[in-house]
Order: C-alpha cells, then structure tokens, then sequence
C-alpha cells in the first residue's frame, strides 16, 4: 500500500485500538456496526434518542407509526449479516405475504391474477424489526451506545475525520459539547441528516444533492377486521397510483393480528388524519373496496400523517475534496419514496455492501471506494423509486431530466407493466425486481423479453379477486 492509500485506506493489519463511530442507532447504523466489530475492537452508536425497552417507537423515527415492508432483497441481506434473523422474525409472529396469491392488488387500471406466490413479503411493524436488530447488535460487546446524544460536528479537517462532537441531550441547561475521537465516521443519522452542513464546517465539500418529489403525503390508522374479509384467502389490499390515477391505498398485516392502513395522495389533496373523513377518502379510489372494507372495520388507532417522502440522494462518491475517515449509509446518503418499501432492504444490504468493500483483499478499500460500494447497493432501488416518481404529475426537483436514451426502455418497462398483472412469466421477472432480489437484467432474459415484445396483455379479473385462483392440476 502506497503513502496516499495509507492515508485514506483502511489498515486491514489488525483491528486493535481501532475505534469506529456510527452516527444513529437506527437499522441502517446499528448493521453497520455490526459490520465494523470486524475491523474495530470498539464501536460506538450515537443515537439522539433513548432506546425503549423492548418493542417501542422512539421519537426520531416518526415513520415507525406508517407501514414498512421487509422485501426479499432485505431479508437475504439481513440472513447473511445476522444469521437466522427471518427464521426469528417469523417466530416472533411478523406477516409473511406471497405476492400474488395473497393480495387483492390494482394497478395501471387492472386487477392482477392471484397465481402462485413468486415473492414474500414480511408485514409487520417497523418496531418489531429494529427490535430485533437492536438485540442481536448489542449483544456483541465490542457495540456501545451513547444514547440521548446528539452528534454537532466532526473532528479533523478537509482532509481526514478524525471523530465526532458529541453533545448529551436533556432538560435544563445547554450541556456542553466533547470530541469522540474515532478512525472512521459512518453517518447513518437518516434522512435528517447535518453531515453537509458538518463536512463544509471543516473545510470539505458538501456532496451534490439529487431530489425528485412527487408531493406525495400519507396517512396511517390500525383497523381490526370484523367481516373476515383479511386473514384467510386474503392478507393484504394494494391500490398502486400512476401518472393517470394518482391515490393509493395500503392494507397490510401485523403481527398482533390487526391491519395497518395507508392511505396517499398528492400535495394539494392530501389524505386527512380526522376520524371521518379519513374513511370518506378511499371513495377517490378507482374502486370502492377499500372503503366498504374501512367503513365495516374498528378503528384502533387515531391516523397519522407523514409528508416527507421526497427521493433524495448525496453523491459523496463523485470527485471533491471530501475527507478520508467518513462515510454515509442509509438514509443519509439515499432516501427513497416510502410507498415502494425499499429503505430498511437498502439499509440491510448497504451493510452487505461495506462488509464486501472493508473485506475485499484485491483491493484497498478507500474511502471514496466504500462509498462507491455503499451508492451501488441503492442503485437499483434509486432507479425504481425515482424513476417512477418523475413521471407522477407535479413532480418537482433537479433529477427529473430524462435522456434520449431512456426513451427505448422507457417503453420497454411500460410493455413489461402492462403484462405483469396477467403474464405470470413477466408478473415474476418485474416482481423479483421489485423485490430487490434479482437484477434490472432479468427483464431482458429472453422468455420474458419474448412475452414483453411478441406477446399480447392476458386477460385480468374484472373485478377484485377475492380469492386465490385455483391451480393448475
């Protein structure tokens, strides 16, 4: 290794007296933790707010009230950083949804087929995930918590970080600001995160910011269904908006035996969080299902909005004077759009992604070249989340340009959409891409791309398919 690679590498020689700071004790910074008690005898997780006692929210994570998908891409990625991890969500009683088969779903004005399952989804609540986490990371010694901290800077210089400010949290007077000396930052602070303000406080340069923001608002309220129109034949309800039809509508399992619900729209026209009109608000989607199922349903839970849904990523891998000893993950360094259920899968694979790069023998592991590995492990679902937002209507940001390029897959993926409701050939390539567990490549295999481009749409239920189809014998 050269004097510049010492210099910005990672010393692979031995983790000894080697601390590594985590910025946010959420999913994505307690994996990476877990990551680095590989390459540090000490790791620390500063994290703003105190941990609960078992299963419960915390006040900086506000979107833990709204639902939350563990994808297939996800739960490999969390298999292989926690081993067993889906085997005890399962046990813990999470919702296992096969898509189809499970689902009652509309989407680009069709009603999909309910063949055989070709992906699962788990359902249950973001709480009960962290939870999960947070007890398997912990448990390794080399993990400790700062917990009620506030991180307010970075150590070093535009050069190298060197550690973090740290400032205790509580009532009363302003406590008093300390260095937390470190060898490597991982900023996991969420999408909330200070870090440009943070690195340009030190001489370095913010990263460049993308954003597409569709305006996209939600609200969520628990129901209890009453008229056992969920939990048998069907688990879930899933009303996908596109450019044509713009509100959606969610209902999902969790693991106490209610169901969550979501309901979205655009700005101007946001679902509301009173009791009443809360219900009167699925009479905007394209079929009153939804609505007659909520109006027999019992409420369990006042609704709760979220409006921060903007795509945002930082492009910390692009070239600028950005100090060695830094990293961002998670939503700190890519936000998706909440209803496509990326962001706790990117943050479980993000963390697979820095094991590969720190582990990687044939190379150095630079900074910049982490980050790097760090941007592609979101990749893919960037290009999903945002690629379908900026076609939504009213969207606003700098990353909406589409190139010349595009045009010919553009019309591909519309091709693949059509057909996916009722083509179980293309219905299971797209929904692996979905799902994060194949790549964009598997819609271009040749049964599929044959299907796509010589075949015509197969016919779809008129109606909402209340039952799984009967298989083939």
């Amino acid at each position: 290794m050269n004097s510049a690679q010492q210099a910005d590498g990672w010393d692979r020689s031995s983790p000894a007296g080697r601390h590594a700071v985590v910025v946010g004790g959420s999913i994505a910074g307690l994996l990476a933790a877990h990551v680095l008690t590989e390459h540090a005898d000490r790791v620390t997780v500063v994290e703003r707010d105190r941990y609960p006692e078992g299963i419960g929210p915390r006040p900086g994570a506000p979107q833990s009230r709204h639902p939350h998908a563990l994808i297939e891409g996800g739960q490999r990625a969390l298999d292989a950083l926690l081993p067993g991890f889906t085997d005890e969500l399962r046990a813990a009683g999470a919702p296992r949804v096969g898509i189809p088969a499970d689902m009652v779903q509309w989407q680009v004005g069709r009603w999909f087929r309910r063949g055989p399952a070709s992906t699962y989804v788990f359902t249950g609540s973001r709480l009960q995930i962290e939870e999960l986490v947070r007890r398997r990371v912990l448990a390794n010694p080399a993990v400790t918590t700062l917990e009620s901290t506030d991180v307010v800077g970075l150590l070093g210089d535009a050069s190298r970080v060197r550690g973090v400010l740290v400032r205790e949290r509580g009532d009363g007077a302003r406590k008093e600001e300390r260095p937390l000396e470190a060898d490597l930052v991982v900023d996991a602070s969420g999408h909330g995160t200070k870090a440009p303000q943070w690195l340009t406080a030190i001489g370095a340069e913010a990263p460049r910011e993308e954003t597409i923001d569709t305006g996209l608002a939600y609200s969520s309220r628990v129901f209890r269904d009453t008229n056992g129109s969920l939990g048998t034949d069907t688990h879930a309800f899933w009303v996908v908006p596109n450019p044509a039809q713009v509100y959606g509508a969610v209902v999902l399992p969790l693991e106490d035996g209610n169901h969550l619900a979501v309901l979205s729209g655009l700005r101007g026209d946001e679902p509301p969080t009173d009791d009443d009109e809360y219900v009167a608000y699925t009479k905007r989607l394209p079929h009153p299902f939804v609505y007659h199922w909520m109006r027999e349903a019992e409420p369990q839970s006042p609704a709760f909005g979220f409006r921060k849904t903007a795509n945002v990523r930082r492009r910390y891998d692009l070239p600028g004077p950005r100090p060695a000893g830094f990293l961002a993950t998670g939503d700190a360094l890519c936000t998706f759009n909440p209803i496509y259920g990326q962001g706790m899968s990117v943050a479980a694979m993000s963390a697979v992604a820095l094991r590969d790069a720190l582990a990687d023998m044939r190379r150095t592991p630079t900074t910049r070249r982490v980050q790097r590995a760090l941007l592609a492990a979101s990749r893919q679902a960037w290009d999903i989340s945002a690629g379908s937002d900026k076609k939504m209507p009213g969207a606003t940001g700098n990353a909406l340009a589409s190139r010349a390029v595009d045009r010919p897959v553009d019309w591909y993926l519309s091709r693949i959409q059509e057909r996916t409701p009722g083509d179980p050939v293309v219905g299971e390539a797209f929904r692996r891409v979905l799902a994060l567990s194949a790549p964009v490549s598997a819609l271009f295999a040749p049964k599929v791309a044959r299907a796509v481009l010589f075949g015509s749409s197969a016919p779809t239920p008129a109606e909402p398919p209340m039952t799984r189809e009967e298989p083939d014998v």
